[in-house]
Order: C-alpha cells, then structure tokens, then sequence
C-alpha cells in the first residue's frame, strides 16, 4: 500500500503509509473517547450561547428604535452585529453539522435548524456538510476553494478573469451570505451552460424564498416598527449583516487558505483510507490563536483542523482536543499551522493577490 496523500516536500516531510494509518488510529481514538465524553456540560453551554444570542438580538433592535441617539444607535447595532454572529458561526454552524443530535432535543437538531442568514439550511447541509467535508481542497470538487469566484489554488486554469481576484475577494467579503446561499447552485456552470437552468429550478425557488424572507425582516419589517424613525434600525441592521458577513469571510479563509495549507487533485485521493482522509484534513486547515471570546466569536473555527478531523463533535471540545493533536502532529512530523488573525489573514490576502497573476 502507498500513501496517496502526500504534501509538497518543501512544506512537509512524507509519511509512510503504516504511519499515516497509525496516526489515523490515534485521531479514531480520540474521536470515540470524546464521543463518549459528550454530556450535560455540553448541551448546557450550547444552551447558554443561544439565551445570549436571543437576549442580545433583542436588546440590539430595542436600542435601534431609539437610534436617534447616537449611543443607542452604536449600541443596538453591536449587540445585533454579535447576535448575528453568534446565530451563523457558533451556534448555526455547529448544531447544522449534528453536533447535538444525541441530545434528543428538537431545538438543537441539525435537520431542523433553520439560521439566520441567506442561504436556505438544507442546501448549506449538501454543500458544506457533505460535499466541502467529504472533498476537503480537492480542486474541483470542494467548492469552497474560490466558492466558484475566486483563484484560491495553483492548481485552478488561470484566466484574465483572475486579474480581479482582490476585487471578488473584496465584494465576497462584503455580500458573503448572498455567496455562500448561491454557493450550490453553481452559477459559472449556469453561465457557461455546461448545467440547464431548469436543473436548478427547485434549489432556485429556495434561495429566493429565503432571501425574501431575510429582506423584509432586516429591511422592511423592523424598520417599518419605527414609523418615521426607520432610517435608524434600517441602517443598523445593513451594519450587522454586513460585519456578520466581513467576520465570516475572515474567520473561513483564515481557516483553509494561509500560507502552508494544500490543495489536492482528485486523482491523489483515490481509494482513500481512514488515515489518509485524516493526513488531508489536517494538510488543508489552519487555525487562530486568540482569547476565549475570539474562539465563542469565531464557532470554534478558530480551531478549523479539529473542526475538519472530527465535524461532529461538540465545537466546545476543540481547544481540548487541540492539545492531543498537536502533540501527535509533533511526533509524527506533521505541520500543525496556527497563528494571530493578523498573520493568518494577511497571508490569505497575500495568496489572493498573487494567484491574480499567471503562474
């Protein structure tokens, strides 16, 4: 048997194939070990995020329609900026992904759960859930390596259109709910005709439901609450969304695209082992160092490597966890890339600058 997972030697020695098993072993191990550990504390702390989440949803439009004063404006709009965030990254994400399935409780249900953001939860179940954690960086089948807009990899055909890579980048950042809702729908495929419309009729009639329903609530329904004083929750609201989708854009990219992560072709995965699988996981992630507040903030995917090796557990353990496969990534040799948002982010604007220009 031979590894088929192998990293660019410049960036990451290789390891046999016994021991690529191995270390799959070891991550299988810590897997079920936690499975196990999973109780009370957990499904309490996720409880806990989500009283925050609708206390401050709630003080931050109430402050809204007093937005006429200026404080109670800036309040209102950082408390709904941190309810958004909070609803998308901490609490949507993970509970999307099953993490608290076992609980029983309807509220916590990943098949149930509907988010507060543009793209329709079912359709973010197929395409992030299977399609982006069955097929982590392989060119051509994660989508979310350019999300179908971007050059984010060597490997992706250069094409003048990529001159604007820091512009796409700039309006994904700006508009990311919209991009991640039209995400499955694979609108360069549309464009070229390579897929009929009629293919995406269906998918078509649920973003488009959701996208409603998300407009008028932030820019009809509350503001209109105010009478002749809307001006104010309709300007806070665009600001919450839009830091909501700026800190998303962040946190994600500064999980799958600094300096030192790979991409692969679909070839090099090919009869994939359990340990393999592992190998490319950890190879195409990075992580954030930061406060406990910065990770609650981030959904834990600060900690994208654990986040990436283990979807479905509770995103609290990930600090826990990260401990154990650091230090196995110590002994086996194996890069582990962490830094400051500053450093992480920096090299991702870097990347999207220089994948702009032919190789």
């Amino acid at each position: 048997m031979t590894t088929t997972v192998t990293p660019p030697p410049a960036a990451a020695g290789s390891l046999t194939a016994e021991q690529v098993e191995r270390f799959g072993a070891e991550m299988d191990a810590i897997r079920e070990r936690m499975l196990a550990a999973r109780g009370k504390s957990d499904a309490d702390y996720i409880r806990r995020v989500i009283r925050t989440q609708r206390r401050l949803e709630m003080t931050g439009r109430g402050l809204l329609w007093a937005g006429w004063f200026p404080p109670a404006w800036l309040a209102g709009t950082a408390a709904l900026s941190i309810s958004k965030i909070l609803d998308n990254m901490e609490i949507g994400h993970n509970v999307m992904h099953g993490q608290y399935e076992w609980t029983n409780d309807p509220k916590l249900s990943g098949k149930q759960f509907e988010w507060d953001t543009a793209c329709p939860a079912d359709q973010w179940r197929h395409s992030h859930n299977y399609m982006h954690h069955t097929y982590t960086n392989i060119v051509g089948k994660d989508r979310d390596i350019g999300y179908g807009v971007l050059r984010m990899s060597e490997e992706q055909p250069w094409r003048p259109y990529y001159l604007g890579n820091p512009v796409w980048a700039a309006l994904l950042a700006t508009f990311f709910q919209y991009g991640v809702a039209l995400h499955d729908l694979e609108v360069e495929r549309l464009v070229a005709g390579e897929v009929p419309v009629a293919e995406k009729r269906g998918m078509l009639k649920g973003i488009w439901r959701k996208v409603r329903r998300q407009t008028l609530k932030d820019y009809a329904i509350f503001p209109a609450l105010s009478g002749p004083l809307f001006i104010f929750p309709l300007a806070g609201n665009a600001t919450a969304n839009l830091a909501r989708n700026l800190w998303a854009f962040t946190i994600i990219f500064c999980g799958h695209f600094p300096e030192g992560t790979h991409e692969f072709e679909e070839e090099q995965t090919e009869d994939e082992s359990r340990g393999e699988w592992y190998y490319r996981q950890l190879l195409g992630s990075a992580n954030l160092s930061g406060s406990r507040l910065f990770h609650i903030l981030s959904g834990n995917l600060s900690f994208q490597i654990e986040h990436h090796l283990f979807p479905d557990l509770p995103a609290n353990r990930y600090a826990e966890i990260s401990v154990e496969v650091r230090e196995a990534c110590e002994r086996y040799g194996i890069p582990y890339n962490v830094g400051p948002l500053r450093k992480q982010f920096g090299s991702v604007v870097k990347k999207i600058c220089r994948l702009a220009l032919p190789r």
